[in-house]
């Protein structure tokens, strides 16, 4: 049971899905901290600094939290190295419940973050493990997808004709608060979809009608993927994330899932609503 003085410590609160997860989370009534490595306001919490490569950072941060919002350090090849001591000194300080965001494509005990997954439920008797599908906001804002679509009209990807249920960071959001403010954890993962399975081909038909433009597939060999991620990664990063595409085209991640409507009692937002709803975030 949440007591009145216990937090939530909102990791990475600044990011797409941790942004939302506090901002709801406060409106709610909820006492939040939100944690980044600036300390960046965030409406309605309390704002404390966490750096994942900083250890003394984490006793301030975890001071009064019964509960915790986890994203896993950006671009690590190996984010168990310093989330799991991170994760054992939380318990230590009281933690009781633990919702990390992962993805759809990587199961318990898999690569990078799939080796958090399978220590969680041992670490704290309430937990949840988020796999959402792609991020309809990939196709957004600074992003690589965002950067080429408005460069030169494409999108670059080694998925081939594979289908993929994309997600809006909203409904992931919405599924977060409720794994972390239900009187009954999960205790399980939670494969987060959208309505639809759509290729990058789909995508980009739906992005030019949205926006009037002629916007294109354009496919990469695995190889090519890898290479042009290897610019602005780690090489290791860049080559499980190329396989990721290469398990796209091969059908993995052609599916979708009732969690969404299950748990937060809506269906989730079609790609078609989400890029009229962000014309000009697509566009800008």
């Amino acid at each position: 049971m949440t007591t009145p003085e216990e937090f939530t410590l909102v990791i990475g609160a600044t990011g797409t899905t941790g942004s939302r997860v506090a901002t709801r989370l406060a409106a709610a009534g909820r006492r939040v901290k939100a944690a980044s490595r600036r300390a960046t306001p965030v409406d309605g919490a309390l704002p404390v600094r966490f750096d994942w490569d900083d250890p003394t950072s984490f006793e301030g941060a975890l001071e009064d939290v019964g509960r915790v919002y986890l994203i896993p350090p950006l671009g690590s090849p190996d984010p168990a190295t310093v989330m799991l001591p991170f994760l054992r000194q939380a318990r230590g300080a009281g933690v009781r419940r633990a919702v990390l965001l992962s993805s759809s494509a990587i199961p318990a005990g898999g690569p990078a973050v799939g080796h958090v997954h399978r220590a969680l439920p041992g670490l704290f008797p309430e937990w949840a493990v988020l796999r959402p599908s792609w991020f309809m906001q990939n196709f957004t804002g600074d992003l690589a997808h965002a950067r080429t679509i408005r460069a030169d009209g494409t999108i670059r990807t080694a998925a081939g004709e594979g289908r993929i249920g994309f997600v809006d960071a909203d409904d992931i959001a919405a599924v977060a608060v409720h794994a972390l403010t239900e009187p009954q954890a999960p205790n399980t993962d939670l494969i987060i979809t959208g309505p639809q399975a759509l290729s990058y081909g789909d995508i980009a038909a739906t992005l030019t009608r949205a926006t009037g433009r002629t916007i294109t597939h354009r496919r990469l060999t695995y190889e090519q993927m890898r290479d042009r991620l290897a610019a602005d990664m780690p090489v290791e990063f860049a080559a499980m994330l190329a396989g990721m595409d290469q398990a796209i085209a091969e059908g993995a991640e052609d599916r979708t899932t009732d969690t969404v409507q299950r748990l937060t009692g809506r269906p989730p937002s079609s790609f078609r609503a989400f890029a009229e709803r962000e014309l000009s975030r697509l566009t800008g």
